[in-house]
């Protein structure tokens, strides 16, 4: 599997993974869900760059131009509900792409444990596709391995690249050995060294949901 971590370079990225980290611009949830969604661009434009190109000729007003561009093949997918903006920053680049939605929970029992339950899937066929696959915070990675099993029900992509702002190490891991066969890139913003008892990432962001859309009961 390969790995990318764009904080381990210096690039304008690490800004918006700064201000979404801040608790004082997290009051102010437009700028919250544009940050994910200028993220969501970033990763589109780095995960292009991997994709099959063929040479395709243009018609211009005064002549003939070749350019090569990428083969239309892209499935973009998230995880409901946080991954929304993610979702639409990667779909501004990817503009003809389809799309699959998974919505994915946390069901708490009455001494606080949870399990991630998978209520809903909605995609096209997805053989042979390139699927993009998202979801903000890479926790324990129970949601992204769940959320990509599920989508296999719908065909078997030809490559799936999995996208997460934040990760932990843990998460990292869990998703390596749980996905070590397939065929998949794993994008991630930052690495954080720890998971909570919650399984919240430390020192992470918080709920990327709530702050993006608002607490839920």
């Amino acid at each position: 599997m390969q790995i990318n971590i764009f904080n381990e370079q210096n690039t304008i990225f690490n800004r918006f993974v700064a201000e979404i980290r801040d608790v004082s611009i997290q009051t102010d949830p437009m700028r919250f869900r544009r940050n994910l969604e200028r993220m969501g661009e970033i990763f589109a434009y780095e995960i292009s760059k991997t994709l099959p190109y063929k040479k395709t000729e243009v018609k211009t007003p005064l002549g003939i131009a070749e350019e090569s561009l990428p083969e239309n093949n892209v499935v973009v997918a998230s995880i409901l509900r946080a991954g929304l903006p993610l979702h639409q920053g990667l779909l501004n680049y990817f503009d003809r792409a389809d799309n699959a939605f998974v919505s994915a929970y946390r069901k708490y029992t009455e001494d606080g444990d949870f399990d991630i339950h998978i209520e809903y899937i909605s995609s096209p066929s997805l053989d042979n596709r390139m699927v993009i696959l998202s979801d903000p915070m890479l926790a324990s990675g129970n949601s992204m391995d769940l959320a990509y099993k599920a989508l296999l029900h719908r065909g078997r992509p030809s490559h799936v690249h999995l996208v997460a702002i934040i990760a932990s190490k843990e998460g990292l891991e869990y998703v390596k050995e749980t996905l070590k066969d397939e065929p998949v890139t794993l994008w991630i913003g930052a690495l954080d060294d720890e998971l909570n008892a919650k399984s919240y990432i430390v020192p992470g962001l918080g709920d990327a949901g709530d702050l993006a859309f608002g607490t839920k009961l």
